[in-house]
């Protein structure tokens, strides 16, 4: 049965709550701006180092090796140590380094290495951070404030203003200027972490617990197994995304390198807005009824690059309709796991959650639809993105509601049942 989260002995001001997911938020959004360099650079990449559409798929199968890796071991370690914003501070200069790095590869070898690197720098951030925001925020804005911490810096920043602002300083200098360009803010985010980011109250998890607890544990609940069966499918949706719609936008759309980076950038926009709106919404209505519908509008992306006919603002539209599904992963990777287990082990089922995504759909999503594009042409990874957002939502079916609001409710309406 669900576990709710129990209220830390201590939490901060509404302030500094609201302070700390700012600068979460700003710090996960440089995560995905380095993150998502490489796949909006690619149309520049990709014929400069003579890449295939498998080698290209394999990069963001790499990076999301080693970032599954990282989620699942850092989790743990900050759980067991207690030192989160310790941890944080150092993983972002980390992945900040490696994007200095990509801008000096000039093999397949030599940048695949840096997307391992890279990986191993970034897995844990987001773990960590989702545990930190458990922790500090009050339960009636929990999935607001971790939609917030996941989505709207990262897509701000990663989704909305990588793709236009590195696509046009690639033009105007080269691919590899525009990767240390994508390096110089993790260092000032780091900054801003150490000197106004407090240690979470909550400390290290009991000595007991460390023995006792761990991803078996955490899969004998219903919900942390929805979510993570529903991570593995979305993120494969996502990178799949990411790795090949620019290449389907310019080499079968025949839609230029500016007007394809705008067109990715439309999906910032819509989770920026996500972020808020469909967070928020969960927090109102409930998380389950969300989960199930979203998967089932995120079908139109994948339609609309392959059949749309109109104009370009109007496959904007359909860009910024379907990328509504990035507002559900702050559900299914924090709220609903972390409103489904005791405080102590929240971030080392986040990190179960992220990291079994990233390691089955982030690895094996691109490499199958790198493999899918190679034999059958770039409109194969469109159809298995629909494949995989009509399979999530069917499964979103089996979720037990965890929104305060709406458990609540439910024992009110038990307990007036009953008198």
């Amino acid at each position: 049965m669900a576990t709710q989260a129990a209220a830390p002995a201590r939490r901060f001001g509404a302030g500094y709550q609201a302070c700390m997911v700012a600068i979460l938020s700003l710090n996960f959004g440089i995560v995905f701006f380095d993150r998502n360099a490489l796949n909006f650079l690619m149309p520049f990449v990709q014929p400069d180092l003579h890449l295939s559409n498998t080698q290209v798929g394999l990069f963001q199968s790499a990076l999301s090796l080693t970032w599954a890796l990282a989620a699942l071991g850092m989790g743990r370690l900050s759980d067991r140590t207690g030192r989160r914003k310790l941890l944080l501070v150092a993983a972002t200069i980390a992945f900040s380094l490696c994007s200095f790095l990509s801008g000096i590869a000039a093999t397949f070898g030599m940048l695949l290495a840096t997307r391992l690197l890279m990986g191993v720098a970034e897995g844990g951030v987001m773990p960590i951070s989702h545990a930190m925001i458990a922790a500090e925020v009050s339960p009636e804005r929990r999935g607001l404030a971790q939609g917030i911490g996941q989505n709207f810096g990262s897509n701000l920043l990663g989704s909305f203003l990588a793709p236009v602002l590195l696509v046009s300083f690639a033009l105007s200098f080269g691919w590899r200027q525009a990767f240390y360009l994508a390096g110089i803010p993790g260092l000032v985010s780091a900054l801003l972490i150490l000197l106004f980011v407090k240690e979470p109250a909550t400390g290290a998890a009991r000595v007991h617990d460390r023995a006792g607890y761990g991803p078996l544990q955490a899969l004998k609940e219903r919900n942390v197994l929805i979510c993570v069966v529903m991570g593995v499918l979305l993120v494969a949706y996502l990178v799949i995304c990411w790795s090949f719609m620019p290449l389907f936008l310019t080499q079968v759309r025949r839609v230029s390198p500016g007007a394809a980076g705008w067109l990715m950038g439309t999906l910032g926009i819509s989770a920026t807005i996500g972020s808020f709106a469909i967070s928020g919404l969960s927090d109102r209505i409930g998380r389950r009824p969300v989960m199930i519908a979203i998967p089932f509008i995120a079908t139109v992306l994948p339609l609309g690059a392959l059949f749309w006919g109109g104009s370009l603002w109007g496959l904007a539209a359909i860009f910024f309709v379907g990328w509504s599904v990035n507002g559900i992963f702050p559900l299914f990777m924090a709220t609903v796991p972390s409103e489904s287990v005791a405080p102590a082990h929240a971030a080392t089922v986040l990190g179960l959650c992220m990291g079994s995504s990233e390691l089955l759909g982030g690895v094996f999503g691109p490499l199958a639809a790198g493999w899918a594009a190679d034999g059958q042409g770039l409109g194969a990874p469109m159809w298995i993105m629909v494949g995989l957002t009509v399979a999530a939502g069917f499964l979103a079916f089996g979720l037990r509601e965890t929104a305060p609001s709406q458990v609540g409710r439910a024992r009110r309406d038990a307990a007036d049942t009953l008198v």
